[in-house]
């Protein structure tokens, strides 16, 4: 990134095919075109303002980079202005700028305004989305601002969640083409709020799991099938109001045109995945693998029959019509992170969810799904939930305005 034009540079990769399972997956999940607008072309970049955060509708990028922090001050206006500041260079990095107009300017005895390490890089199509945690609504005098709707996630069937990567005061979801501008993005921000913010956890992720436009081809999970088929267009802006944004009927006033998040890290068990038959596999998935038909139909775009699949297929439990129309719009990403040390790859997906409220959204589907056989291959080891504010509207707005000072 620089403040003068960006040259040319090879993507880096951290390798794999996209992986989307878990929560709402064939059936009844959505990715969609911000706006209804097309993508950026590879390199650019996605504009900043506007009434939604982008890196929600917006077409998902290929590399993710999440992290979760947790509130260090107890000084409130010390927090706000750390969001003004986090939503200054948010502003720069998503344009392919150094974060600070002095850039390697100012005294050479003191630290750079920017860590360096984008810079001469592209865009990359960088989205950086903020959200706040349930607890966030414990500091500052906030209990009475937080939403109903930003409820606490109940145990759900075979949940195995370790505390070290779950929660946290607040979140911000680094989007990019190229991994090295979303980790960059991540570690200046860290790096403006420290001593007022910690990092809780983070997740690097590749391989965008969804598509986000009809025409595209349909990505592949680490298991082998596809995935997002049936995911609403960017042009389907009615069901973007529907499903994923709060409306002023929703509340609270300084929730409208935000949306609430669901992440939740899941494990697959790939060793033993692998050594199950095919045919197994596509009755759990109620897909077959090479095509992606559903179960007796010929064409992966091809209305499925959910009672002709089995009882506890994925995409029959996971469908909207299981659960009463609840739909939700997912971009997670795959993730490795190494081994367990047992020789079994810590590998899975990194599943984000948005909707305009968890409890007709992620709660219901995700009990739906507790009676799915693909859990015998997965198992969720992670889990936050976030009410993400509505988006900056102009050069003088920030992150969390209209929560900290009140204004609709």
């Amino acid at each position: 990134m620089t403040s003068e034009s960006p040259s040319r540079r090879a993507l880096l990769g951290w390798g794999g095919a996209g992986l989307a399972l878990g929560a709402a997956a064939a059936g009844g999940a959505v990715a969609v075109a911000r706006n209804g607008e097309d993508a950026p072309a590879p390199g650019g970049a996605v504009p900043f303002h506007g009434a939604h955060q982008a890196g929600i509708a917006t077409p998902v990028q290929d590399r993710l980079h999440f992290a979760s922090f947790d509130v260090q001050t107890e000084d409130r206006a010390e927090f706000v202005a750390m969001l003004k500041e986090w939503t200054a260079a948010a502003r720069r990095m998503t344009a392919g700028k150094a974060v600070g107009e002095g850039g390697f300017g100012g005294l050479p005895e003191a630290p750079p305004d920017d860590t360096g390490e984008a810079l001469g890089l592209k865009p990359s199509r960088l989205t950086l989305t903020i959200g706040f945690g349930p607890s966030l609504f414990e500091k500052f005098g906030l209990a009475d601002a937080r939403p109903e709707a930003l409820v606490d996630l109940p145990k759900f069937a075979g949940d195995n969640l370790d505390r070290n990567r779950s929660g946290g005061d607040l979140c911000v979801q680094a989007c990019a083409d190229d991994p090295q501008v979303a980790v960059h993005a991540i570690r200046n921000l860290a790096r403006i709020g420290f001593g007022k913010v910690v990092i809780r956890w983070s997740q690097l992720g590749f391989g965008k799991t969804s598509s986000t436009t009809p025409e595209e081809q349909t990505p592949r999970n680490l298991m082998g099938f596809k995935d997002g088929t049936r995911n609403i267009a960017g042009t389907e802006t009615d069901r973007l109001q529907k499903f994923v944004w709060v409306g002023e009927q929703d509340g609270p006033d300084w929730m409208v045109d935000g949306s609430y998040l669901v992440a939740r890290r899941i494990r697959m068990h790939i060793e033993t995945w692998d050594r199950t038959s095919l045919q197994e596999q596509e009755d759990i998935f109620g897909r077959d693998k090479g095509e992606g038909a559903p179960v007796g139909k010929a064409k992966e775009r091809d209305e499925p029959f959910l009672k002709a699949m089995k009882p506890d297929a994925h995409v029959r439990l996971a469908h909207p019509d299981s659960n009463d129309g609840a739909t939700i719009l997912r971009r997670g990403y795959s993730f490795t992170d190494g081994t367990d040390g047992l020789g079994r790859l810590d590998a899975g997906l990194f599943f984000l969810a948005y909707q305009k409220d968890v409890r007709r959204g992620f709660i219901p589907i995700q009990r739906s799904l507790a009676t799915d056989a693909l859990n015998e291959y997965i198992q969720h080891v992670g889990s936050a939930i976030y009410a993400i504010p509505p988006g900056v509207r102009d050069k003088d707005d920030w992150w969390g305005r209209a929560l900290f000072e009140g204004k609709a």
